[in-house]
């Protein structure tokens, strides 16, 4: 990306106020791009999906020198992934993680919606650290409980695998989380009455509906590995409904949002 493309990215005006903004960011440029981006929102919080290479250190520097410039009126919400912790996390990963951005899993109250934040690592490997898989499903279990019989608008779920790409019964993915560990989930959240479940690390748009649940698979502000273009996801929640779209840097450049959701903004 060359100074005159960043220069018009960094144009883009946003005025609208939405409850919040997810964005994923996978790439030092796209972190740029993210805190221009954040700032230009009245949110109430961001929740960022970042990833790492093996140049751990430096990235981890770049991005804490980044994030600097975001507005200190916008909480950052950090959701690990793979490439922070590993395919198969271990203690000293998640500890290092930890460390470094915050608790792995956690939960948070936003405008009466009550949003978990799990680190799906666990769920997809967690052979070389079962006592921190078992310390997170004691946690989640007892925020499921207490959410199906909490006054909350809405419950949502943040995590970076997805729980699937396209379809609940789906086979096993590099991408997905397995049947069996899928199932569970779902079951457990529909029973809590979690409304979406938002994800990344497909690179690549996706997701469902399913017994009234959303899976929203968000693709990348950087690096795409399908036919989808650099971009973020606007999420609009209501009293009534949690509604979302994915807009191209482009789109949000030349025209904004929609007018529908304006409006709601608006309301």
């Amino acid at each position: 990306m060359n100074k005159i493309q960043y220069k018009s990215i960094c144009l883009y005006q946003l005025q609208q106020q939405p409850l919040f903004v997810i964005i994923f960011a996978f790439m030092m440029i796209s972190l740029i791009i993210l805190v221009t981006m954040t700032n230009q929102f009245d949110s109430k919080f961001s929740i960022s999906l970042p990833l790492g290479t093996p140049f751990r250190e430096g990235q981890e520097r770049d991005l804490k020198a980044v994030l600097k410039g975001a507005d200190p009126s916008i909480p950052l919400v950090f959701v690990s992934g793979n490439h922070d912790l590993g395919n198969t996390p271990t203690p000293s990963t998640v500890e290092q993680y930890c460390r470094a951005w915050g608790d792995d899993y956690f939960s948070f109250w936003v405008g009466g919606v009550l949003c978990l934040v799990l680190n799906s690592q666990l769920f997809f490997d967690a052979s070389a650290c079962p006592q921190l898989r078992e310390a997170q499903e004691t946690w989640l279990q007892a925020q499921l409980s207490r959410a199906s019989s909490s006054s909350s608008t809405h419950i949502l779920v943040f995590q970076h695998i997805p729980l699937y790409l396209k379809s609940p019964d789906e086979e096993d993915d590099y991408f997905n989380l397995q049947r069996t560990v899928r199932q569970n989930l779902l079951d457990r959240f529909k029973k809590a009455g979690v409304k979406a479940v938002f994800s990344g690390h497909y690179h690549r748009n996706a997701g469902g509906c399913h017994g009234g649940l959303d899976m929203v698979v968000t693709s990348a502000i950087g690096c795409q590995l399908g036919d989808d273009v650099h971009g973020i996801r606007v999420v609009v929640v209501t009293a009534d409904d949690v509604i979302h779209r994915y807009y191209s840097l482009e789109q949000l450049r030349g025209r904004g949002i929609d007018e529908d959701l304006k409006k709601l903004l608006q309301a």
